[in-house]
Parts: structure tokens; sequence; C-alpha cells
């Protein structure tokens, strides 16, 4: 296994975990997740949609990097978390709501590098 394989292994596992997360935690209505939404003007009624978008695209990264057929559904996965993450990012600078963009520009990061991974191997 050479170094970009390691990568691509490690940073899509992570992404799909850190995914499967925070999808629990909108499932849940955790506290945090509750008052962030809140704050940037995100309907309650749209996290279970965004908890499914979260877990379609972890299941997406994990099908693609154990299934080199599935390797397309791999980059389909990373775009839609990439696009879904920008979207957050978008929420927060819209309401001007800055003190904790790092959240969702992190999860966008990892979308980003796992999308380049994939594409990549």
């Amino acid at each position: 296994m050479n170094g970009i394989q390691l990568a691509f292994l490690v940073v899509t596992l992570f992404t799909a975990a850190i995914n499967v997360g925070i999808a629990t935690a909108d499932l849940a209505g955790a506290r945090f997740v509750l008052a962030n939404s809140a704050e940037v003007g995100v309907p309650r009624f749209w996290l279970p949609r965004l908890a499914a978008l979260k877990l379609a695209g972890a299941a997406g990264l994990l099908l693609g990097l154990f299934d080199a057929a599935l390797r397309p559904l791999g980059v389909a996965a990373a775009c839609g978390l990439s696009l879904l993450y920008l979207g957050a990012i978008t929420f927060h600078l819209r309401t001007r709501v800055l003190h904790n963009l790092a959240f969702p520009g992190f999860y966008f990061a990892t979308a980003v590098a796992s999308l380049a991974l994939t594409v990549s191997s």
C-alpha cells in the first residue's frame, strides 16, 4: 500500500465516521445541533433530511472505498458532502454566525479531501 492509498483509506474512513457521528447528533436532536441550526436559520424539520444526506454520503464513501467498481459512487458521495457543507458555510456567512464557522469548514475540508483522494486513487 503506497502513501496515496493509505491516505485514501484513512481520510475516507475518518470522513465517513464523522458524518455518521454528526448525523446521529442531528437525528437525536442534540442541544448543540438545535442551537446552531436555530442561530443560522435552519428549520428544525430539515434536520432529519440533512442527517439522511450525511448518512447517504458516508455510505457512498464506504462503498466507493471497499469496491473499486463503486468508486464513482464514492466520488458522487464526496461531491454531495462537499456541496452540503458548502451550503452550511453559506448559511453561516449569510447570517453572520462566524463564531463556529470552523465546524462546517472542517467537515467541508474532510469531504473535499475525500473527493480529491477518491479521484486520484
